[in-house]
This record gives C-alpha cells, structure tokens and sequence, in this order.
C-alpha cells in the first residue's frame, strides 16, 4: 500500500464522506457468553446522537487521561476512541482531523470482509469449506489446477493459502504462483481480496452493493471502498469503524438484529490454523504462546501485545490503524492516523506502548 496515493484520495473523498451519516459504537464477548442486557447503540437515522459515559462513573484514573492524549498527538494519531459497553468514553481528534473526516482503514478492513464472508455463509450463499473455485472458477491462480482446488475459502480468511507472498499486492492469475501446498504455510497476502469476488459471485450482486446490504447500513456505518493499486480500502470516518467494532463485540447484534451469527464470529476471533496461533479470520489474537508477523516467515514467542488483555482481539491496519476489542473490560478502542513511529504493515510497537497508556486510564 502506498500511504502518499491513500493521502491523494484522502483530499478527494471528503466531500462524498462528508455527506454520510457518522456514528458507532463498542463491544462485547465472542466467546459465548451473551451480550450484557445494557450494551448501548447508538441509532442508525444518520443522526450524531450517540451516549456518553464518564470517566469518573466508571472510577477510571481521570489523571491519566491527558497523559495518553498526549502520547496520542505525538504518534501522528488523527483519531481516538474508547466505548464501553457501547457508551463513548473518550472521543478525540487532533493533528488536523475531525469527527467528519474520512480516513483510510488499511488492512483493519480485512475484517470487514471477514464478517461479510460470515454472513454470506449464514444466508447459506457460501460454504467456507468450499474450494475458491467452486465460486469463480478454476484458472483464478497461476498454479497447477490439482494444487489450486486445495484453496478453500477459509485458507484465504486464514491466510494459508500457500500462494506465494513475495510477489506484491496484484492478484491476477500471472502473479498466484505456487510456493507450498494449502494449509501447510502461513503467509499474509492480498489474495483474501478474491474472497470479494467469492461473495459477488454467490450473490449474483457486486461486492459494494451486497456490503452495503447485509452490514453497512444495518449498523448506520458510513464510508465506502476504494481501489488502490491492487488493494481495496476501506474510508470512513472514526465513528463509523467504532460502529463495526461495536457490533463485533456485541456477538454479531445490533440491538435486537443478528447481522452475523455469533457461531461464526467464535470461529473467526480464535486461532484458525496451528501455523500461526495469533490469527484467527483475518482477526489478530492476543494470549497466544506465539505469533509470525507479516513479511516474516518466523515465530516469535510470546504474546501479540504483551500490555493488553489476554483475552483483546484485533483488526491490524498498516501505518497503525487499530479496532481492539477486549471482552472482559467491555471495551472497543479505534485509533486512526499517521504511522505512530515508522511504516508498518500490522503489528508495530506503538500497540504495546499504547496499552501501557490505556491500563494506567482503565485500571
């Protein structure tokens, strides 16, 4: 990803944003225990309305505010949230941006099409045991066809499609080549975007038009997707990834409306493949003994993020954008920015320093 082309598009796209409706909200549980009665969400009229709650009700360290607010200006933030149990904590914006302004959600979109993938499957479009070619055809890869009916769609959303990852961000068939069988090496890639194409097949509709159906209107999300080189990218405003984090962490609900089954979100937010413990469906997980990062083809020991709860589950956007989810605390946190330190494609220190930040807010 190009981060001056999405700066380029940023300048283009804040009309049309400007006009959309801008809300969103928090969290809750994946891991069957149902959603506290008193969850808060916000409406879906397009309206501002969106309830607070304060530090000092939740006996939070009031103290510890301005220091983190600080440390999120210095990082080249734009934007910061904290929801609990759906009801806005912080909300801040700094570095010239603003609660309308769209922004990029780099590859903490790849959750988006986690959840539409989840849906499609609900509605009993697709099966994510199902082979890619099943949806789009054979002859989508580069490969020989007895190796390219091993990809299913759950290796894309686990990224384990043996597809080689060193060959950039274009997924034409001339550039899926073969580098080990499916399922037997994790390696992050593009290629999850033919998981959009899956989806417009099986629903005879375009990925934008399905989307806007089955999750983004539902929960009131502005925003809208952008081709980008060879990447699709999500912009919206920070409200609007709130929203989504909010309806994940609710167990899939908005209020009374089951927009993806929980069953399948329990899938997608724990480990998905034994190659690669802290990655479920395109969702990172903390508490794991180990993890691989991107561009790396090593294990690392340890947790993810050594500061945050066991328990937190994330979307990991390049140049540090950040949904975490923490079911035990009832949290959502969005960050949205510049990179905080130096360009990252998902994992960065910023994530460990930050926590650092929020406990001594939270605790």
């Amino acid at each position: 990803m190009k981060s001056l082309h999405y700066i380029a598009l940023f300048i283009c796209f804040s009309l049309c944003f400007n006009c959309s409706s801008s809300d969103d909200t928090s969290e809750m549980p994946i891991d069957g225990t149902p959603e506290p009665e008193f969850t808060y969400f916000p409406p879906t009229d397009g309206s501002d309305t969106w309830e607070t709650k304060s530090i000092s009700d939740l006996e939070w360290n009031n103290a510890e505010l301005q220091p983190l607010l600080d440390f999120l200006d210095d990082k080249n933030t734009k934007s910061f949230m904290i929801l609990h149990n759906g009801n806005i904590v912080v909300e801040a914006y700094m570095n010239g941006h603003t609660n309308a302004t769209p922004w990029y959600w780099a590859s903490a979109g790849k959750t988006l099409t986690t959840t539409v993938i989840g849906i499609a499957q609900d509605e009993g479009l697709i099966d994510i045991d199902d082979k890619v070619s099943d949806y789009i055809g054979t002859g989508w890869t580069s490969i020989p066809l007895d190796k390219e009916n091993l990809i299913t769609c759950k290796n894309l959303l686990s990224m384990n499609s043996g597809l080689d990852d060193s060959l950039g961000d274009d997924i034409s068939p001339d550039n899926l080549q073969y580098i080990a069988n499916a399922g037997d090496r994790w390696a992050y890639h593009n290629v999850y975007v033919k998981l959009q194409d899956v989806v417009s097949a099986a629903s005879n509709q375009t990925w934008n038009s399905y989307f806007n159906t089955v999750l983004k209107n539902r929960i009131g999300m502005s925003g809208a997707w952008f081709p980008i080189d060879d990447l699709n990218v999500y912009w919206s405003n920070t409200r609007s990834m709130a929203r989504f984090g909010l309806m994940i962490s609710a167990n899939g609900k908005w209020e009374e409306d089951q927009i993806v089954s929980q069953s399948f979100l329990n899938e997608a937010t724990n480990t998905s493949q034994p190659l690669n413990q802290a990655y479920g469906y395109l969702w990172w997980l903390n508490g794991k003994s180990s993890y691989r990062l991107p561009q790396f083809q090593l294990e690392f020991s340890g947790e993810l993020v050594p500061n945050a709860p066991e328990d937190m589950y994330c979307a990991l956007g390049r140049d540090d954008q950040k949904i975490y989810i923490v079911p035990s605390k009832d949290l959502v946190v969005i960050r949205m920015g510049e990179p905080a330190d130096d360009i990252n494609f998902a994992l960065s220190n910023f994530d460990n320093d930050l926590w650092e930040k929020i406990n001594a807010l939270t605790n």
